[in-house]
């Protein structure tokens, strides 16, 4: 691969090539975690629209003005109806991280599709749209945070297919956020990340390793973003071994009189909303599921 060089000299003295992906990689002013408040308790929050087919989530599913469609999907997870009376909440959180991210300052501007790129902890732009392929290497500690925003001048959507993202250095999927301003598409990708986009979110084979949360260009009186899988692996930060990483998903406060959080520590319903134990009524004092 060849790259361009750029020199540079300290004190007139010394003169250092420096290749333009090690550009990329070097230090960025690292970023605190966006708070998704109770949307980071959902492995998809959609607008209007959700749709499951041939796939496997692990983790929560919320629609706020629409149906949800599952056609031979392994759901580990409440799904709607059982998440009707917080998806509001959810998607209102989720429009109040989408806000903040797409008020973040950037440090460096991107372009090309990122293939063999090692990136460290840092906010990264493409001012347009991004279609993304080959290997991205995130590069960093354990408290590390990786921010990329897609479209900020205004319009650009998200394309990712084939494109694999991979963690060294202690870094964990769950402090990588993807803000787009319209839509996402990925497709045989094997996926890291919570996704904030601003129109919907298609996810078609591959695995997805993060929350994907679809219509932030929407508003609480008028949702918008649908989020559609098919055959595809998704895993929510908040099911995520070890539990939930950065994304700031509010713990499980469970027991009867707490109300629901729509959430569910340890799988202990076994997959089935039927058998959760984060309660829709019942007396203080009396712990057990409601009937």
């Amino acid at each position: 691969m060849k790259f361009c060089q750029k020199y540079f000299s300290l004190t007139g003295r010394l003169a250092v090539m420096v290749p333009f992906a090690a550009l990329l990689a070097s230090s960025a002013l690292a970023q605190t975690a966006p708070s998704l408040g109770t949307a980071g308790n959902f492995a998809v929050v959609a607008g209007v629209a959700g749709t499951c087919t041939a796939s496997d989530i692990t983790g929560n599913v919320a629609v706020v003005n629409g149906v949800f469609t599952n056609t031979g999907c392994i759901i580990t997870g409440m799904t709607p109806p059982a998440t009707n009376a917080v998806a509001p909440q959810a998607y209102a959180d989720f429009l109040t991280a989408y806000t903040q991210l797409e008020n973040t300052a950037c440090t460096q501007t991107l372009t090309g599709t990122l293939a063999g790129v090692t990136l460290t902890p840092g906010v990264y732009c493409f001012t347009g749209a991004a279609t993304l392929t080959g290997t991205l290497t995130l590069s960093g500690p354990a408290n590390g945070v990786w921010i990329f925003k897609v479209g900020t001048s205004g319009t650009g959507a998200l394309t990712a297919t084939d494109f694999n993202v991979v963690m060294a250095g202690g870094a964990e999927p769950c402090n990588v956020f993807w803000w787009v301003e319209d839509a996402t598409t990925l497709t045989t990708s094997n996926f890291l990340g919570t996704v904030l986009a601003g129109a919907d979110i298609t996810v078609t084979g591959g695995t997805f390793h993060g929350d994907a949360l679809a219509g932030g260009e929407g508003t609480a009186r008028t949702p918008i973003g649908a989020v559609t899988l098919t055959g595809a692996d998704a895993t929510s930060c908040v099911y995520a071994p070890g539990g939930g990483g950065g994304g700031g998903g509010t713990g499980c406060n469970q027991g009867v009189g707490n109300g629901p959080e729509a959430c569910d520590p340890g799988n202990s319903n076994h997959g089935s909303p039927s058998n959760s134990n984060d309660e829709l009524g019942g007396t203080p004092g009396h712990p057990g599921r409601k009937p």
